[in-house]
């Protein structure tokens, strides 16, 4: 593929540094740094309002930055928008297909727009029809089609120019346990073949399962990077003991189990103890006679990371 003069591939897919995003006096990006290789899975994990929309946007040409550096496999998006978006694929969140036309008519006509020809957009079309699973579809209009079938063609969709990196904006949101998982096996097939994944998402479990390495973002800014596994045992405890009471109530039982605990959240409806063995952390609670409406132990997630660096859940 020719590459324009100021391409520079030094293996690395997007590059930044200190970039920012402003919308009149509101800061959405805060000077942000970021190296992600080709090939990677990578995630920008966090709330609504964190930041991931607005980076994902200039890293698309969609947005132009505030300030700092940014390269997009090499290129500037500020200067070389058309030439980045001829080798990126961009799955926004919300399925915009165009429900009147058939599976393989959208597909068709979307590789149009990247100059292909009629045959090659033909069978283009029956490629990515066949990796989307919507082979048996293909001649259906859009409009019937369940959510995950609709997510899986607006995917396919983003893929008819070959693109070397892939933007996916909350791929999942909406979708059954079912559809998550099929779209998530999809999506780890394209990262087998080495295109880059570059994608946003509140779910802690998505982002473990999909991403090789991932930040956190809070109020614009990175708050931690590393891979999942990485970020849990950083952050947060082996397992986490769930005491859930009455909502309001909780406080009344802090100073009875704080000591059992490296740490102990408060929320509205629960005491969270981290600790390292979590049962004989519920068998203690038990001997001092507090009675919390359930018990769970589990093991630390993404979400427990984000509450240790930031005070509050992901679903705020």
């Amino acid at each position: 593929m020719a590459r324009s003069n100021g391409d520079i591939d030094d293996g690395t897919a997007i590059r930044a540094s200190g970039l920012k995003k402003q919308f009149g006096s509101f800061e959405a990006v805060r000077g942000i740094d970021l190296s992600v290789p080709r090939g990677e899975a990578f995630g920008f994990l966090g709330p609504n309002g964190a930041g991931k929309s607005s980076t994902m946007k200039m890293i698309s040409t969609t947005s132009p930055r505030t300030g700092g550096d940014l390269r997009v496999l090499g290129m500037d998006p500020d200067l070389q928008g058309p030439e980045i978006r001829a080798r990126i694929g961009i799955v926004p969140q919300v399925d915009n297909l165009d429900t009147e036309l058939t599976v393989r008519q959208n597909l068709q006509v979307y590789a149009r727009y990247f100059g292909l020809s009629r045959a090659h957009a033909r069978e283009k079309a029956v490629e990515l029809m066949e990796f989307a699973q919507l082979s048996d579809r293909a001649d259906d209009e859009v409009q019937p089609l369940s959510g995950g079938m609709k997510r899986r063609l607006t995917i396919a969709r983003g893929l008819v120019n070959d693109p070397e990196v892939v933007l996916l904006d909350e791929p999942t949101t909406g979708l059954d346990p079912q559809a998550r998982h099929l779209l998530w096996d999809r999506l780890f097939r394209l990262k087998q073949s080495g295109v880059t994944l570059i994608l946003t998402t509140h779910y802690m479990d998505e982002a473990e399962q999909l991403c090789d390495r991932l930040v956190v973002m809070d109020a614009g800014k990175i708050v931690a990077e590393g891979s999942p596994a990485g970020l849990i045992e950083r952050y947060s405890t082996r397992e986490v003991l769930e005491l859930r009471f009455r909502p309001g109530t909780q406080g009344e039982y802090l100073a009875k189990v704080e000591d059992l605990a490296d740490r102990v959240e408060v929320l509205p409806d629960r005491l969270l103890l981290y600790t390292a063995h979590g049962e004989a952390a519920a068998v203690r609670v038990a001997e001092r006679g507090v009675e919390p409406l359930s018990t769970l132990v589990r093991r630390s997630t993404l979400e427990d990371v984000f509450l240790r660096l930031t005070g509050r859940t992901l679903v705020d």
